[in-house]
């Protein structure tokens, strides 16, 4: 009986159930990597979606935002234009480039959303066109 209390003891005890997962960082995070992570962010997307876009799983961005390496080159014209940027910004790390000047296209899911309704027949388009700009026109107006 007094075996079993002990173990009880030193399991309440133990904290190796309470620590966090993740180690904390102990290097700054690549140039590449935080570039990219910017980039992902700045296009409004999350490394999940990004990885769906790419046909890729989730944990490559993590891998790529983390580390010095570049994605494949396979990727990066794909990944370029999820990011709404050319392959040479992609690979940009200087950052000489602010995000905000990179691309006049709209972000992310934006984007994705709009050639989508492209491809849509040219009536349905007109429909849509006349909604958005609908709800456009009365968000300035509520911001005014």
């Amino acid at each position: 009986m007094q075996c079993l209390s002990d173990s009880k003891d030193m399991l309440t005890k133990s904290d190796a159930y309470n620590r966090p997962v993740a180690r904390p960082r102990t290097k700054p995070r690549a140039r590449q990597g935080k570039h990219l992570a910017e980039l992902r962010k700045a296009a409004g997307l999350s490394q999940t979606e990004l990885a769906e876009a790419l046909s890729v799983p989730q944990s490559n961005i993590a891998f790529w935002e983390q580390s010095e390496k570049p994605p494949r080159s396979d990727l990066l014209p794909k990944m370029a234009d999820a990011l709404g940027v050319t392959v040479a910004e992609l690979l940009n790390v200087n950052g000489e480039m602010s995000i905000a000047k990179r691309s006049s296209r709209p972000p992310g899911k934006v984007r994705k959303v709009f050639e989508d309704v492209s491809r849509l027949p040219r009536r349905q388009q007109e429909h849509i066109v006349k909604v958005v700009s609908a709800l456009v026109m009365q968000y300035e107006q509520t911001r005014q």
